[in-house]
């Protein structure tokens, strides 16, 4: 849809295994977010080429990685936040997606603007440009959904930062945020969404190791031709976050995808998009980590524009947190089986598929050493491994554990490939699961 729109984003009640409640989409005349990607779709234009999977400000998590005084908590007053975004395909015009999906009240956004970064906060001159809703500069967005821009009109090449700025008037309370966003991001006192100098500005609290997080912005889309127009859609937890990566770098395994399918195929690459959430699970919500995967699925992934690929890569947390003491971020440690993993993995691509996606599964990496590594655990890790090369449930198979392993003792992670924490690979590591995608499975 070209013109302004306004989708509420309602939460599931219940069991994270009831599926198919409907997002509804909230507007004068309403319509469901099933006819929405419906007229994504036959649009046949707007593409995703960034997107960030969006949380609830938790007071737990900040205080568990030791920020706690975040505006994801306190909010914004009188305040302009730049964040800085990574483009994975480009196009003549574009337009933004602001979400206030975990707000308790409604959010006032006074004035947005778009522009490309020079470095850091600074902008690139004569590059930026203000961003409208149904014509207006500001807009107003009831808790519980979000709100698309207006098309605007600016060169968008692939591989480009972006800084998307939203001034915040009022008291904003508790935040719609992306937690780790590897990546400094911006605040500045008063409206200086206009400003491409960066003095007004500072760095936002930094999250050690994930740099700062992304408020309200969801996703951004570009107008591209019919030719290159769909979306890869990378979905899954810390891993897929890119969390232990260098700050600032864009090396995130799925940004690493963008950049090798972008030399592969230049202007008809398809855009790649990070659905990620630091500590996310399959089977249950974290008062930390996000809706579990069976309950964000619909959101970010079957409502993202022109989506037709899906990298599944989820489950270790499933398995660590069965190991972890009921309390803070773990909660709740309900003590999964692989079997139970399994099953949702099945709900996953049986959605896929009803919408005609083809899904891969990403085999888990190695985490020996890891906090909440046990044998017990290990065994569900090559259980569901086993399952996800051998069912053929999936579309395909990317075998992640396979490219990372140390190949003295596969259940550790390659010391070259190691962040330090036994888990989370570093830039070397994101960069051989990159590697490890053949690039022929998503240019069908």
């Amino acid at each position: 849809m070209d013109s302004f729109s306004v989708r509420r984003r309602g939460l599931r009640v219940g069991l994270v295994i009831v599926l198919g409640a409907c997002t509804l989409l909230a507007s004068a005349a309403p319509v469901s977010a099933k006819a929405t990607r419906r007229a994504h779709r036959s649009s046949g234009r707007w593409v995703a080429t960034w997107a960030a999977s969006v949380q609830a400000g938790s007071s737990v998590a900040l205080s568990t990685f030791g920020e706690p005084t975040s505006p994801a908590v306190s909010g914004f007053d009188n305040q302009t936040v730049r964040n800085i975004v990574f483009t994975s395909m480009g196009g003549d015009v574009l337009r933004i997606h602001l979400s206030n999906t975990f707000g308790a009240q409604p959010l006032v956004v006074g004035s947005s603007s778009v522009g490309v970064e020079l470095a850091g906060a600074q902008l690139a001159p004569g590059t930026i440009r203000n961003v409208t809703f149904n014509g207006s500069r500001s807009v107003t967005i009831p808790a519980g959904a979000e709100v698309t821009s207006d098309p605007v009109r600016l060169a968008v090449h692939p591989l480009e930062d972006l800084a998307i700025s939203l001034y915040l008037p009022s008291p904003t309370g508790p935040t719609t945020y992306h937690f780790a966003s590897q990546q400094t991001n911006y605040v500045a006192s008063g409206d200086q969404t206009a400003q491409a100098d960066p003095a007004s500005y500072s760095a936002l609290a930094s999250i050690p190791p994930g740099g700062s997080s992304w408020f309200y912005v969801s996703d951004l889309d570009v107008r591209a031709s019919q030719s290159s127009g769909r979306t890869v859609v990378a979905f899954g937890d810390s891993i897929t976050d890119g969390w232990q990566s260098q700050v600032n770098a864009n090396d995130r395994w799925p940004s690493l995808l963008a950049k090798r399918l972008v030399a592969a195929f230049g202007d008809r690459a398809p855009g790649t998009v990070d659905e990620g959430i630091g500590g996310n699970r399959v089977l249950n919500d974290s008062p930390c980590f996000g809706q579990a995967a069976l309950t964000r699925f619909d959101r970010d992934v079957l409502s993202v524009p022109r989506v037709r690929d899906v990298i599944l890569l989820e489950g270790i947390n499933d398995i660590g947190f069965s190991q972890s003491p009921n309390t803070g971020c773990s909660v709740p440690n309900t003590n999964v089986t692989a079997g139970q993993i399994i099953n949702g993995y099945r709900q996953l691509i049986a959605r896929a598929h009803a919408r005609g996606l083809k899904i891969f599964g990403g085999t888990l990496v190695p985490f020996k050493g890891a906090a909440y590594w046990s044998p017990a655990a290990e065994a569900k890790r090559e259980a569901v491994n086993n399952w996800i090369r051998t069912s053929h449930a999936f579309d395909g198979v990317i075998d992640f554990a396979k490219a990372t392993e140390d190949v003295y003792d596969p259940q550790y992670l390659d010391p070259a490939y190691n962040s330090g924490d036994n888990l989370h690979p570093n830039d070397a590591g994101y960069q051989a699961m990159a590697n490890a995608i053949n690039l022929a499975m998503l240019t069908h």
